[in-house]
């Protein structure tokens, strides 16, 4: 049976994601957000001058300050303060309005928003993520940094990498702005040994002889409502993953809902939540066996305000599959700039070091089959691939139909579809090639999923194995946290195993460890190479088509594999050329759309982290603002910082 992947963001049962298409509702309920706020700041102002109170967060902000200092929303523009303003005078720029991603995950009701930072270019950003962001190129600064390159963990990092520190982190990030004034926040190293001097024990890599097939982790991505559930659930019932049972079950709940529709989907897609809403919110984990691999299927949300979750799940896959809807309009609104999500995911799968894609259009049975509404499909997409990186020898098509079992997992039996000479799906994924196993390089699994049981005095730690190996009775050290813990069992596929390499997808259960010691976000590795920990980091962005320009002190949501934080733009120190990766300018004042720029940024909380030449996994990182993915980008120096 599929399981879901949680990341411990609570959602608030009478949020509908579907307000944000009503215009009359959502103008409605703006309204009435305003006049609440404006009876909350009068009373607000009255009790308490020289400041005012945010109606979303309730950070204590200066009077002189027009919006939040903390989510950027608009201050009441009756307050009298604002009208005493210098109009001259131009403040830094701020996101000016929270984004879906922030209302979700505080369980906030979404509020319509109009703001320049969701307006986005037609065109079409040519993104090379892997070919320009690791282009090397001079780095230049005057900054009084030193660079940190061994492994280490700091002494004053955070053990549990969570909690309520808004106020805390506007005082820091304002200091980090401050020419004036620097703190000492150091990467302490621990005189651990280098990793080039690893040695791996021998069970440690895999022997040719041994039985079993490879796991290959497949991602299923792309715009909402394109079918991928349908897809997910119709696969695993025929290769007999889900039972005639369970699927009558699915069947008659469905049709009870008036969702007759939508009983595959349901077999990924079990929370109350997502069945009542008709859409996928978190990462459905399931697995099955093709006649070359074993498959860890990640099926993924495709509605914008679920983007991070995407993220945090699909950052595991080996390869991926991108559902498009082939109906008139729907494959349209999947790649329209401004709020298709099959461009962003398209981004965000290459950025994620997926080279491999198979692009399924389904619901080909919406349009009789149709040859050249493929070819149309086909060819408008394929030239969008290609702009994110992608080779054409690495993108398979699939023409398919998860309704009516068309080229799913045997070639299509309609004879409308017989034009079509290729594989069917299941044949494509056999076609799929396993990317390099670090089998030789010291341990590392960043934390997906945790599972608590304290009954059992045992907590489980879900992920993918990046690099090394790990077995029963293997001593771990677990990051952020830094303590000792012991592998009590390992288990593949849900079966119990005893030893699990790189690229396995595990449930590792530890004991000698408290579950709140173990997080998602954190990190299982080696006792001897702890994985480093910084909340101050150089990259290498490339910024995407955004219209609002990127500034010192822009504030975004910093995702790296499976943490989100909240960060801020300390310094642009230059930027490169697209071509030769050298600097074309240096300090830069701002940053505008498909540019390419060295920046440093500053985390509210430290993160397991580690610069991408060391380990790719653990270097690539995304940026978001405002509901959109703003730029993507690799750690290039993990700063230590000294007065």
């Amino acid at each position: 049976m599929p399981r879901k992947v949680h990341y411990g963001v609570d959602y608030d049962d009478s949020y509908d994601v579907y307000e944000d298409y009503d215009d009359d509702y959502a103008d409605n309920y703006d309204y009435e957000v305003e006049q609440n706020a404006s009876e909350t700041m009068a009373k607000l102002e009255a009790d308490k001058s020289g400041v005012w109170r945010c109606p979303i967060c309730t950070y204590d902000n200066e009077d002189s300050m027009s919006a939040c200092d903390i989510c950027g929303v608009l201050r009441n523009p009756l307050v009298k303060a604002i009208a005493k303003m210098d109009i001259d005078g131009a403040a830094p720029f701020k996101f000016d309005a929270p984004s879906p991603d922030d209302l979700v995950s505080n369980g906030l009701r979404s509020v319509k928003s109009k703001s320049k930072g969701n307006i986005l270019s037609k065109k079409e950003t040519k993104i090379q993520v892997e070919s320009e962001l690791v282009a090397k190129g001079p780095v230049s600064s005057s900054v009084p940094v030193t660079r940190e390159r061994r492994n280490g963990v700091s002494e004053n990092d955070s053990a549990s990498g969570s909690g309520n520190k808004s106020e805390v982190f506007d005082t820091r990030m304002k200091a980090e702005t401050s020419s004036s004034k620097t703190r000492k926040e150091e990467i302490i190293d621990e005189g651990k040994t280098s990793t080039s001097q690893y040695n791996p024990e021998k069970w440690m890599i895999p022997d040719k002889l041994d039985a079993g097939l490879s796991q290959l982790n497949l991602a299923i991505v792309g715009h909402v409502d394109s079918g991928k559930s349908t897809l997910s659930g119709r696969l695993l019932h025929l290769l007999g993953r889900i039972s005639q049972k369970e699927m009558h079950k699915y069947e008659k709940e469905a049709k009870q809902q008036g969702k007759g529709s939508f009983a595959f989907a349901w077999a990924m897609d079990e929370s109350v939540e997502e069945r009542e809403r008709g859409i996928t919110m978190t990462v459905g984990v399931a697995f099955f066996t093709s006649r070359k691999y074993q498959i860890v299927l990640l099926d993924s949300p495709g509605h914008r305000d679920f983007v991070p979750n995407m993220i945090s799940g699909a950052t595991q896959a080996d390869a991926a599959i991108i559902v498009v809807d082939a109906s008139l309009g729907s494959f349209e609104a999947g790649i329209d700039a401004t709020g298709g999500q099959t461009k962003e995911h398209a981004q965000l799968v290459r950025s994620f070091g997926v080279e491999q894609v198979i692009v399924v259009v389904n619901k080909m049975d919406v349009v009789e089959y149709s040859k050249e509404r493929f070819d149309t499909v086909k060819e408008k997409l394929r030239t969008f691939l290609r702009s994110c990186g992608f080779k054409d020898s690495s993108i398979l098509w699939v023409p398919a139909s998860a309704m009516e079992n068309q080229n799913l997992v045997a070639n299509a039996s309609d004879v409308r579809l017989s034009w079509f000479k290729g594989p069917c799906l299941l044949d494509a994924i056999d076609s799929l090639q396993l990317p390099t196993r670090d089998y030789s390089k010291p341990l590392l699994m960043p934390i997906c999923d945790v599972v608590k049981l304290p009954s059992q005095g045992q907590v489980s730690a879900c992920g993918k194995l990046e690099s090394g190996a790990i077995r029963t009775g293997f001593k771990v050290m677990v990051m952020p946290s830094r303590e000792i813990a012991t592998v009590r069992s390992l288990e593949k596929d849900s079966q119990v195993c005893n030893i699990a390499r790189a690229g396995d997808n595990v449930t590792v259960n530890l004991q000698g460890i408290e579950g709140n010691r173990v997080t998602a976000g954190g990190m299982i590795c080696h006792p001897d190479y702890p994985v480093q920990i910084s909340n101050y980091l150089e990259l290498k962005i490339l910024v995407l088509d955004i219209s609002t320009p990127i500034v010192i002190g822009s504030q975004f949501e910093f995702h790296i594999h499976h943490a989100k934080e909240a960060a801020r733009v300390v310094r642009i120190l230059s930027l490169l050329d697209p071509k030769t990766g050298k600097t074309a300018k240096k300090s830069p004042r701002c940053l505008l759309a498909k540019q390419n720029a060295i920046v440093e940024v500053a985390l509210q909380t430290p993160v397991c982290v580690e610069e991408y030449n060391n380990c790719r996994a653990l270097g690539r990182v995304f940026l978001r603002a405002s509901g959109r993915t703003i730029a993507l980008g690799i750690v290039t120096q993990i700063i230590k910082r000294e007065e």
